[in-house]
């Protein structure tokens, strides 16, 4: 299956790691294929400048570790915006994983809570543990 992961999971399993954190990558890393955007990619980079700046070499290390399919963030004209989302930067995010048709996309952000999609499955990381782990 494949598995598009918000900017905010990025930000939890680098800068705050858990037990739920481990156990979803783990999960992620045996059974599934992880897709990341470009808007993610570039939001996690200005994030942790921002938070914690001297995380940003294991940004870089759990990156190059970490195996994943990168797709391209349309450009901000070209976002469709007819989703309700409280908040204009959650709709790249949403977006790329409508184009790239992943099967489920997990986020932290309780703002995607009231968006309904038949796909992808949007979840976060202790629903997607429950339904799809281990």
């Amino acid at each position: 299956m494949e598995v598009m992961l918000d900017t905010n999971v990025l930000v939890s399993a680098i800068l705050f790691p858990s037990g739920r954190m481990d156990a979803l990558f783990r999960e992620l890393l045996q059974n599934h294929c992880v897709v990341l955007c470009s808007y993610s990619l570039e939001e996690l980079y200005r994030v942790t400048e921002r938070k914690a700046p001297n995380k940003l070499k294991a940004v870089e290390i759990f990156l190059q570790k970490l195996p994943y399919r990168l797709i391209h963030t349309p450009r901000t004209d070209l976002i469709d915006t007819d989703f309700n989302l409280r908040d204009a930067a959650d709709y790249p995010i949403l977006q790329s994983a409508v184009l790239a048709d992943v099967d489920v996309l997990i986020t932290g952000d309780n703002d995607f809570d009231e968006v309904e999609l038949d796909r992808p499955e949007i979840m976060n990381p202790s629903e997607f543990i429950s339904a799809y782990g281990a």
